[in-house]
C-alpha cells in the first residue's frame, strides 16, 4: 500500500512515469473511523471496479478527522488512531492511501475547487464510490449530485456506496461509538467484523500499578476513547506473543489522572515491554471506572478485578 502525505505530495507525484495514479485510479472519501463492516463494503465495491478498469484503489481521508477540526475537544473520540487505521485498510488490499491534512485552507476549497484540483488534476480519478449524503466544499456546498453532474461533463464515473445493515440498522461509525459506550461489545464485535482493539507503543507509566502489586503495561491516548472502565483484554504483543489480562481505560481518577491512558495488567507475565507496540481487544466489561477513597481501596479492587477477569476467561 501506498500512502501519501498531503495536497503537496500529491501535486509532487503529477506526471510523473513512476506515481501509481499515472492512469488514474478508483477513489472513495472519508473518514474510515474503525474501518467497520460498512466500510469494508465501500472498498470492496471500489476494488470490483478497479479491478474492471485495471486501475489502483483509493482511499482519501483526512488529518484531523473534520469533526475535531471544527469541534476540537468535543468531538466523538475516535474509534482508531491514525497508525490502526493504516493497518486496517492495509489489510483490506487497498492500493492507495492519500491523507489529506484538514486545515483552514482546505476548508476554504469551494466545490468546483476541491473537484478540479484535487479529484481530476491531483488523483485523475475515473470513478468514485461515494455515499449520497457526502457534503464537500466551503460551506458544504458540493454534493453527489453536483459529482454526477461534473463527472458526466468530465469522464469520470460516480456510484452511490451500498448500504449495510446489522441486526436492522445501517452500520456506521456512530453506531460502532454507541454500542461501545453502553458495552455492547458484542454488537459492536458484529459491526466492526472483529473485537473492538486499541493500538499502541507501551510508555513509562508513574510506576503506581508496582507499588500495588499489579504492574501494568501502559498506553497513552491522544483522546478519551469510547470506552470506560475496567475490562478482560487479550494483548498481542509486538513479537507475536497473546496474553491474556486486565485492563482500566479512563482518567485514573483515584490519582488524579489528566491524560486519558490504556493500564493493561497481562496475567502470568514477566518481562519489560516499554518501547514496543502492543493491540489489546476488549473482551468483557468488569466495572465502571470510578474514585476511591483511599489508594488502598483501590489496590483491594484492582485485585478482586483480577479475580473476576480470571473466573471469566475460565469459563469461556
Amino acid at each position: 500500500m501506498r500512502l501519501i502525505r498531503g495536497l503537496a505530495n500529491l501535486q509532487s507525484l503529477s506526471g510523473r512515469p513512476d506515481s501509481p495514479l499515472k492512469d488514474g485510479c478508483v477513489a472513495t472519501i472519508g473518514n474510515f473511523d474503525g474501518v467497520h463492516v460498512g466500510h469494508q463494503t465501500i472498498i470492496e465495491q471500489v476494488h470490483e471496479r478497479a479491478a474492471a478498469e485495471g486501475l489502483p484503489s483509493l482511499v482519501m481521508i483526512f488529518e484531523p478527522q473534520p469533526r475535531e477540526f471544527f469541534q476540537g475537544d468535543e468531538a466523538p473520540p475516535r474509534l482508531t488512531g491514525f497508525r490502526q487505521k493504516l493497518k486496517a485498510l492495509k489489510a483490506q488490499d487497498v492500493d492507495v492511501v492519500l491523507c489529506v491534512r484538514f486545515d483552514e485552507r482546505f476548508r476554504s476549497y469551494s466545490a468546483r475547487g476541491f473537484i478540479d484540483d484535487i479529484l481530476i488534476e491531483g488523483l485523475a480519478v475515473r470513478h468514485l464510490v461515494i455515499g449520497d449524503d457526502f457534503r464537500f466544499g466551503c460551506d458544504r456546498a458540493g454534493d453527489f449530485k453536483l459529482l454526477q453532474t461534473v463527472g458526466r461533463e468530465e469522464g469520470f464515473g460516480v456510484e452511490r456506496t451500498v448500504t449495510v445493515e446489522v441486526e436492522g440498522e445501517r452500520v456506521s461509525s456512530t453506531r460502532v461509538r454507541e454500542c461501545l459506550q453502553r458495552n455492547a461489545l458484542d454488537v459492536a464485535e458484529k459491526l466492526l467484523g472483529a473485537p473492538y482493539a486499541i493500538e499502541g507503543r507501551i510508555v513509562y507509566g508513574r510506576q503506581l500499578g508496582r507499588d500495588l502489586n499489579a504492574p501494568t503495561a501502559n498506553i497513552n491516548l491522544k483522546q478519551s476513547a469510547a470506552l470506560r472502565g475496567v475490562y478482560v483484554v487479550r494483548a498481542t504483543l509486538a513479537d507475536g506473543r497473546v496474553c491474556d489480562g486486565a485492563a482500566n481505560i479512563g482518567l485514573r481518577p483515584t490519582v488524579d489522572g489528566r491524560q486519558p491512558s490504556l493500564e493493561v495488567h497481562l496475567f502470568d507475565f514477566a518481562g519489560t515491554l516499554y518501547g514496543q507496540r502492543m493491540r489489546v481487544e476488549f473482551r468483557h466489561p468488569l466495572r465502571d471506572e470510578i474514585k476511591f477513597d483511599s489508594v488502598d481501596a483501590l489496590k483491594a479492587q484492582i485485585h478482586q478485578d483480577f479475580a473476576d477477569a480470571r473466573a471469566w476467561l475460565a469459563a469461556h
